[in-house]
C-alpha cells in the first residue's frame, strides 16, 4: 500500500508525464490531442490539491518533477504561440470578411 507521500509524488509524476506528452503533441502540432491532454493535466493538478503536503525528505523528488513540468510548460508555450497567432489572424480575416459581406448585403437588399 502506498504512503501519502508516495501518493503525492505519484501525482507529481503523473503531471510530469502528462506535460511530457503535451510537449510531444505540441512539437508534432497535434493540437486536438494537446487540448485533450491539457484537460487531463488540469484534473491531475486539481487532485494534487487535495493531498497532504510532503515532508522535507520528499521535497527533492518533487523539486525535480516540478522543474521538468515547468521546462515542458515553457517549451509548449513557445511551440503553441505561432499557432495561436495564426488562429488569431484567421479569426481577424474572417471577421473582416463577414463585416464586408454584411455591409454589401445591406446595400443590395430591397427595403
Amino acid at each position: 500500500m502506498s504512503t501519502p507521500h508516495a501518493s503525492i509524488l505519484e501525482r507529481y509524476q503523473e503531471i510530469a508525464d502528462l506535460s511530457g506528452q503535451m510537449l510531444i503533441k505540441a512539437q508534432t502540432q497535434e493540437w486536438d490531442d494537446l487540448v485533450a491532454l491539457g484537460a487531463r493535466y488540469q484534473d491531475a493538478v486539481e487532485r494534487l490539491k487535495t493531498l497532504d503536503p510532503l515532508d522535507d525528505d520528499q521535497k527533492n523528488a518533487r523539486r525535480e518533477l516540478l522543474t521538468r513540468i515547468l521546462e515542458d510548460d515553457a517549451r509548449i508555450r513557445q511551440l503553441i504561440a505561432p499557432e495561436l497567432e495564426r488562429l488569431s489572424h484567421l479569426l481577424g480575416t474572417f471577421k473582416r470578411q463577414r463585416t464586408v459581406l454584411q455591409a454589401y448585403y445591406s446595400t443590395v437588399r430591397p427595403h
